[in-house]
Order: structure tokens, then C-alpha cells, then sequence
């Protein structure tokens, strides 16, 4: 069908490049490089797209000079048949066909590099030929807001690797006629049709966010919890002046809200002691208080006040069990502040332990290390601190780190056996540390001026650092495990991080 289409479209423009002009309406003037006829105005060898104003006769342009198909560039015509033979067309931007409802085209022998991935989005019927262009690839998704779709895709160098894992699964899919897709390498799929098959390497795994829900006020930090087969999310929200408490539905599959605890919220942490859920409100006046969950109102209620004489200004909240013991340190981020840890004694938190006196103390992080339990303090002023548990003393006892200033925050994980911190920095680079034989050691420096957080997570056996930023683009990055770096993955748009709470969910596509 396909060969015969194009010879009928190529057979049409001789007929009416023959033709001589007949009556068009009044007014009408025939472009210099275009022949026009009653029905039809067909141009051939511009550099320019003609201006063409009547609506109810069709366009060709016919080996047209221009390098790019730019945006809008054939909005004024409401048909078109674009055909572009050997000639030096290399790029087709976004919206290139906007304004046309029906679009057939036939571009052959020309190079090819560049095609958007929005080239077609106001499009519904596209009879369309990229035959004999020398394509290694297109973009992901295309045709995907196409309704008709005929597409001749022969003669290309499609490199069929893990970029083009959209294609095979759009190929399997689709309704659309389309023609054979042969790959020209890699080497090991050298001359396969990708119509035929149903998976490319092993590793071929794509991942990327995507938009799950937003909630409309800004959050200062986010702690996941979960109770009785149900999973909850308690985001500290201080425009709103809320500890917002959300549950996931099931059947609708998001969060929806399920409580609010109304104070000058800067910190909300879960802490959950066998049958009780307790959220740990720290605010910046008033003095931080406890929330217990009572289940009979299915609703948190104050439980405890903390003292106001220990914690000034709250910074972070972190929960840790020690053998059956439970306990939660704050970081007091004040010039006087006190960092203080606190131990539940089955009718309360009481403060147990004071730690990092006049350190300003913006974040703490509990980790097990060779069977040890260990708390590290971080601070804008000062260096980090680790402490290590006693089972003497039941006390955190002082150690050392690495000297390291401005920390804003840590954050520990695993890469298979192998222990790393993640520490960010405000000003300057944020570090990735790996525990050696008895210390932690730099190996990396990710440039984060204006950071305030370098989060640590998986998804499929792959690692990822997020890196939120203040001024410019937050970065994801992906860890190489045959450099033994993070390398670069990609940016997320920083309207995301400061204007709402979104939650993400991480796509995979194998």
C-alpha cells in the first residue's frame, strides 16, 4: 500500500506541474516558484514557505531548500502534501506542523538528525514517508497523539539499543500501517527487524518521574509511615501552618487527606511503638509537641509537649530502636541550641541525652555500621560529628569525620555491601563519602550551590542521588557501578520542588 501511496502522490504533482493556471478566486495571486490551478498550488525547489491564503485547495511544496521544519511554518494552510527529495533538510522542530489537521508527507534522501518529539501534536491524520534518510532514532512517543497514521520508515540506519526500546513496544502495539523497521546494528542485531521483537538487551531499563499527585503549599519535609496495612504520609507544610497527614486509597491509588495537626509546623516525623502511632511536631514558637493517634476518633491528638528550655529551633527529627528500646534525636539549629536525644519509657519521651552544645545543628542521621549503632550531627558552622552507642554506657559517645564545612544535611544508603554518605552543601560542592576500614572517605564532588538536599533512593536494583536546589534545576543522578561514580541523569524542573508537594512515582520500562 505504501509504495503504491507514494507513487500516486509523486504521479499527482507531474499531472498538475503540467497543467496550466486555471480560474482561482478573485484576488488570489499564484506565488512566483508555485503553479497553481483551480484545486491545487504546488510549489517546487523555495526556500521560503509561500504565503497561501485560500482555504479550500491543496498545498505541495515540493523539494523545498530549507534546512528545518520550524514551528508553525505551515500554519496558514489547512492541508498539506510536503515533499522534500534529496535536499539538505536536517531538523524538525517542535509544533513544525501546527495549524494543519491532515498532513501528508514524503521526505526521502536527506540527513536527517533532529526530529521533535512534539512534531505532530495538533495532528490527527498523518500519511507520512521518512524512507531512505539514514535515522538511527527517534524521538520517544512521536506518533503517540496521532489518531490515523500510515508511515513508511525503510531505507534508515535505526541503531536498535536501548533508546530505541519505545519503538519495538510502539511497533507491537500500534493499529497504524506501518513498514518493516531493519536494524543496522548494534553489531549483534545487525540486519533484525525490530517489528519482530519482543524485548532488546538485558539492560535496557528506562526510568524516569513521573507526576503521581500534587498537593498546592509548599513543604519543608515529607516522612512515610506505615500502620496497620495502610500507608500514610506526614508532610510539614508552615504556609499552611499544618502537619498534613495523608492515606493512601487503594482503589482510587493516591493519598488522600486524612488529618491535619494545625501549628507553625517546620519538621513532622512518625515514630510507631508496637500498637501506638506518634508524630513528632517540631515548630519554631510555641515549643514542639507530640501527637498521639487515637483511634477511636481516627484523628491525632496532643500527646506530650517537648521542652522548650531543650530545643529552640528544631531543625530535623530522627527516630531509632536500639535493641527494644525507642528513641528520636532533634537538631537544634540555634546559636545556643542544644541537640537532644529523647527515650520513650512506655508513658512518655523524656530527654535523655545532651548532645552538640552551640553547634547550630541542621541534621542527624541514625546508621548501623558492623553491628554498631551510630548517630552523625552535621552543622552550618562547625564539622560533622559521629557518635557510637555503648552498650557500656548506653550513652552515644563522640568520634570523628572527616573535615567538612557548611553540611546541611546527611543521608546514608547502601550499594550492595558498601556504605556511603550523602552530604549537601549550601554553598560550594556537596560530597559522596564510602566507609573504608575505619573512616569515611570522599570519593566524589557534585557541584550544588544553593542545595538543600542530596536524598538517596533505588528503583530496580539502580542507584540514585536527587539534588534539590534553591536557584536552578534540581539533578538526579545515577550511579555507575563500572566507574564507581554517580554520572549525570537527568534535570527536574525546580517549579516542582519550590511551588507545590508533588508525589512522584518512578516509571520503569524494560
Amino acid at each position: 500500500m505504501l509504495p503504491a501511496l507514494k507513487i500516486w502522490a509523486l504521479l499527482s504533482v507531474s499531472l498538475c506541474c503540467l497543467s496550466q493556471p486555471a480560474h482561482l478566486k478573485k484576488g488570489f495571486r499564484c506565488p512566483s516558484t508555485c503553479s497553481c490551478s483551480k484545486e491545487s498550488v504546488i510549489c517546487v525547489g523555495s526556500s521560503y514557505v509561500p504565503r497561501i491564503t485560500p482555504n479550500d485547495i491543496s498545498s505541495s511544496v515540493v523539494n523545498g531548500t530549507f534546512s528545518e521544519v520550524k514551528e508553525a511554518m505551515f500554519a496558514h494552510m489547512p492541508s498539506l502534501q510536503l515533499l522534500l527529495n534529496s535536499n539538505s533538510l536536517v531538523t524538525i522542530r517542535d509544533d513544525a506542523f501546527s495549524g494543519l489537521s491532515h498532513l501528508e508527507y514524503f521526505i526521502e534522501g536527506n540527513k536527517i538528525e533532529t526530529a521533535s518529539r512534539f512534531a505532530f501534536k495538533t495532528l490527527r491524520d498523518l500519511t507520512h514517508s521518512l524512507a531512505n534518510n539514514n535515522i538511527k532514532a527517534l524521538p520517544r512517543d512521536l506518533f503517540s497523539d496521532l489518531d490515523s497514521l500510515i508511515e513508511d520508515l525503510r531505507g534508515n540506519a535505526f541503531e536498535c539499543d536501548c533508546h530505541a526500546t519505545w519503538l519495538m513496544m510502539w511497533l507491537k502495539n500500534t493499529n497504524a500501517t506501518v513498514s518493516e523497521v531493519v536494524c543496522t546494528g548494534p553489531e549483534d542485531m545487525k540486519d533484525k527487524r525490530l517489528n519482530d521483537m519482543t524485548s532488546l538487551h538485558n539492560e535496557c531499563i528506562s526510568t524516569d518521574f513521573i507526576l503521581h499527585q500534587s498537593v498546592m503549599s509548599e513543604s519543608l519535609s515529607a516522612d512515610t509511615f506505615s500502620y496497620k496495612n495502610d500507608v500514610y504520609v506526614a508532610i510539614a507544610a508552615p504556609s499552611a501552618e499544618s502537619c498534613m497527614v495523608f492515606q493512601w486509597d487503594h482503589i482510587e491509588m493516591n493519598f488522600r487527606t486524612y488529618d491535619n495537626i494545625t501549628q507553625s509546623i517546620v519538621g513532622c516525623k512518625s515514630v510507631v511503638i508496637q500498637s501506638q502511632v506518634f508524630v513528632i511536631v517540631a515548630q519554631l514558637f510555641g515549643g514542639s509537641h507530640i501527637y498521639k493517634f487515637d483511634e477511636d476518633q481516627s484523628r491525632f491528638s496532643k500527646f506530650q509537649d517537648i521542652e522548650v528550655s531543650k530545643i529552640s529551633k528544631p531543625n530535623d527529627t530522627e527516630a531509632l530502636q536500639i535493641s527494644s528500646d525507642w528513641f528520636f534525636v532533634i537538631a537544634d539549629s540555634s546559636k545556643a541550641g542544644l541537640s537532644t536525644l529523647y527515650k520513650w519509657n512506655d508513658k512518655g519521651f523524656y530527654s535523655y541525652q545532651l548532645l552538640h552544645e552551640w553547634y547550630r545543628d541542621t541534621d542527624a542521621e541514625f546508621l548501623d555500621l558492623d553491628g554498631k549503632v551510630r548517630l552523625i550531627l552535621v552543622s552550618r558552622s562547625q564539622v560533622p560529628v559521629i557518635y557510637q552507642w555503648s552498650r557500656s554506657s548506653q550513652k552515644f559517645v563522640l568520634q570523628g569525620i572527616p573535615n567538612m564545612e557548611d553540611v546541611v544535611t546527611v543521608k546514608h544508603f547502601w550499594i550492595k555491601e558498601e556504605l556511603y554518605l550523602a552530604m549537601t552543601c549550601y554553598i560550594g560542592d556537596s560530597k559522596v563519602l564510602r566507609w573504608g576500614a575505619k573512616q569515611f572517605a570522599e570519593i566524589q564532588a557534585l557541584p550544588s550551590r544553593g542545595s538543600m538536599i542530596l536524598q538517596p533512593f533505588s528503583f530496580k536494583e539502580r542507584s540514585y542521588l536527587a539534588l534539590g536546589s534553591d536557584y536552578t534545576f534540581s539533578q538526579i543522578y545515577l550511579w555507575d557501578d563500572d566507574k564507581k561514580v554517580f554520572e549525570h541523569f537527568r534535570g527536574v524542573h525546580p517549579g516542582a520542588a519550590l511551588l507545590h508537594c508533588g508525589f512522584h512515582r518512578l516509571q520503569g520500562l524494560h
